[in-house]
């Protein structure tokens, strides 16, 4: 389905290749709308009715809009966590590698990427620069903005068992291939482009990313293709969310949108969810408005997280990859997803929090449950609660080919997520031990 919240998503995904320029693409939107940027090394004078954010490294950063009155002994935190970072090939130090007049480099495999889907595709480059200047040490974003790379298979004629189950080596069949050249120079050509005069490079984060654009597909343009929508989407719509809620002052709750580095890769790490970023950010807004130790803990426990992270949608070619009572379909609403050991946060109480927001507001939701015999994978939540336990939900998309380098999302999805994270940020809402009280949602009030 065309509209313009899938139009501006489609632009977010074709401008964010990896973590640091989708950062950067936040900043700007957050920029556009009024919220002031502040940094974690300065002194923060936050105000009431206020806008702000901060990067950190430059590739994670925290949104945050304060209500039109505090009152320190009875304000929450309403908090939607997602991540920046996806599966990809990173460029190595000291790369060059130049046999039979074919010019090379040397990578490496960036979290459970799917090898085989970096084969055959025209490939940017784009990522950040540590540059020497005059004045010091200054970080760059660039993106080449074309393709500059492909990694070319061996034709079948020369390996008849490709079609067999051919396992990729990343130290020899990922080699991007840059160009014809006696000489390795072409991708130093490229990356010297960014400099000026008298700069020189010290140390870079660059990825190689599939250089073919997001789009709509299907007959009735129902699904959206494209690269990293694990988990840019997520962090699209909560960040639209975000921006939209921000008109609506009359409450207490501070709303929070945290935007984590490295959960492909476990998180541990100075932006990841198992990082200070987000204690540091809820206790720094406190110590802003002068709010005691107890007054803050309290408030911690008053408090909810949504961590949007998208999951597995039923294969329309494999449906025994997924659990046949528990079948999450495209377009047919957000997962609430489940896992015994705890590998998803959400429980009976918390999702009981979402299934009340989801029914009461007409946005339809999905369980999702991996089959009993095979291992799923993880996300932010249960890091981030090691950190500052607070109430937490695993949310998101389904989809299909997590973790290929062209991932595929319902067009019908993204409004079911952006109207969930909406009425978080809007729901007011009151956690007392184990009850729930909803004092205004748009359509009831209620108590669990």
């Amino acid at each position: 389905m065309k509209n313009q919240l899938n139009d501006e998503l489609i632009l977010f995904l074709n401008e964010s290749h990896n973590e640091y320029l989708a950062a950067n693409a936040i900043r700007k939107i957050l920029s556009k709308s009024d919220f002031k940027e502040i940094k974690e090394n300065e002194t923060w004078n936050l105000k009431e009715n206020s806008k702000y954010f901060f990067l950190r490294n430059g590739n994670s950063l925290v949104a945050f809009v304060t209500p039109s009155r505090l009152n320190k002994s009875d304000f929450c935190y309403k908090i939607i966590s997602s991540h920046l970072d996806s599966p990809a090939l990173k460029l190595k130090e000291n790369p060059a590698v130049c046999t039979n007049f074919y010019e090379k480099r040397k990578v490496e495999v960036y979290g459970g990427l799917i090898n085989s889907t970096y084969v055959d595709r025209p490939l940017g480059l784009a990522g950040r620069l540590i540059v020497k200047t005059k004045n010091g040490l200054e970080t760059r974003i660039v993106d080449t903005k074309k393709a500059v790379a492909i990694i070319p298979n061996v034709a079948i004629h020369q390996n008849r068992n490709i079609n067999n189950g051919f396992i990729y080596n990343p130290q020899v069949d990922l080699l991007p291939l840059a160009g014809t050249s006696e000489k390795a120079h072409y991708f130093d050509e490229i990356i010297s482009s960014f400099l000026k005069e008298d700069e020189e490079i010290v140390s870079y984060d660059l990825y190689l990313y599939n250089f073919d654009k997001a789009q709509y597909v299907g007959i009735n343009d129902d699904l959206i293709c494209g690269q990293k929508e694990d988990d840019l989407s997520s962090a699209f719509l909560s960040l639209k969310a975000l921006v939209d809620s921000e008109k609506n002052y009359n409450e207490t709750g501070i709303k929070v949108a945290a935007f984590f580095n490295n959960e492909e890769t476990g998180s541990l790490s100075f932006s990841g969810a198992d990082s200070d970023l987000l204690r540091f950010t809820l206790r720094r807004i406190a110590l802003s408005f002068n709010v005691k130790e107890d007054e803050y803990l309290s408030a911690i426990k008053k408090s909810f997280v949504l961590s949007a992270d998208n999951g597995h949608a039923i294969h329309p070619n494999h449906p025994e990859m997924s659990d046949d009572k528990n079948l999450c379909l495209l377009n047919k609403g957000i997962l609430l997803k489940f896992n015994s050991n705890m590998a998803y946060t959400s429980d009976a109480f918390t999702s009981a929090f979402v299934k009340t927001l989801c029914k009461d507001n007409n946005i339809p939701y999905q369980v999702f449950f991996n089959r009993s015999d095979v291992r799923g994978g993880s996300t932010l939540g249960n890091i981030s609660i090691s950190q500052e336990s607070i109430l937490t939900a695993d949310i998101g998309m389904p989809q299909l080919a997590m973790h290929s380098s062209f991932e595929t999302i319902g067009s019908e999805d993204t409004k079911h997520m952006f109207d969930l994270m909406s009425c978080f940020y809007k729901t007011i809402f009151k956690i007392d031990g184990d009850t729930i009280k909803f004092i205004k949602t748009s359509k009831s009030n209620k108590l669990l």
